[in-house]
């Protein structure tokens, strides 16, 4: 493993362990942190589904609002290593387990979920910088996981005021999701929303991004010469939060 720094919620640096194989925490990840911290100002059961390295976990128990212990789990073995030595690092608690989606937490539920498990066309994930090594399965629009996810997370919150947190990029097919998320949720709101430029690695990939775009898989604007993309970080509930 290798050490990396990942400036959390508070551009705090944050030492983790990482393996060749374990996904990287990056502006997403922040921007989901950053999402449970401007509703949640309370100690609550917290999982950290799809962790990687468990940056957002750590993070979330640092700030306060994770209770005395982090749940976290992936479905790499490398991760939840990581994870494991990461919590150790920084003296949490906790209790990580390894496996697909919601299958390691059938009789747990929780005050908040946090989803960081990808949703990004599976054709893009496979050409870009952020997968090396990591799987990603999520089909040609990107929604055949965070789907399933939507659909089970309500089996694995406790009540109504319960909370359901997930990222969205434009790479994806964001109104399928979003439609997902409504048919589950009686309320789903945008929490925040940041844009970026295409990465420089998927430009020469344009003529498959605009198929994709054609198809309605993914969405994207050209702009000032540059192609824009952007994520989302939504909260679902059966209850009014806002």
């Amino acid at each position: 493993m290798k050490k990396i720094i990942f400036e959390n919620a508070q551009n705090q640096p944050l030492e983790l362990s990482i393996s060749h194989d374990v996904f990287e925490p990056n502006t997403t990840t922040r921007l989901l942190i950053n999402s449970v911290l401007s509703i949640i100002d309370s100690k609550k059961k917290i999982l950290d589904l799809g962790c990687g390295t468990a940056a957002v976990a750590i993070s979330l128990f640092k700030e306060g609002v994770s209770g005395n212990k982090i749940y976290a789990s992936d479905l790499s073995q490398e991760a939840t290593e990581c994870c494991l030595e990461n919590a150790k690092g920084h003296n949490c608690d906790a209790d990580i387990r390894t496996g697909s989606m919601f299958e390691p937490w059938l009789n747990e539920k929780f005050d908040v979920v946090v989803d960081d498990i990808s949703a990004i066309s599976e054709d893009i994930a496979k050409i870009s910088p952020w997968f090396p090594g990591v799987p990603c399965d999520t089909g040609r629009d990107g929604t055949d996981l965070v789907s399933s996810i939507i659909t089970n997370a309500t089996k694995h919150l406790y009540a109504d005021e319960s909370l359901f947190f997930f990222p969205v990029l434009s790479l994806s097919n964001v109104d399928q999701i979003l439609h997902e998320a409504k048919k589950n949720f009686k309320y789903v709101e945008i929490v925040k929303r940041e844009a970026w430029p295409l990465p420089e690695d998927l430009v020469p990939h344009m003529p498959l991004l605009e198929k994709l775009s054609d198809e309605n898989s993914i969405k994207f604007e050209k702009k000032f010469g540059m192609v824009i993309c952007y994520t989302e970080v939504y909260c679902a509930s059966n209850k009014k939060f806002f």
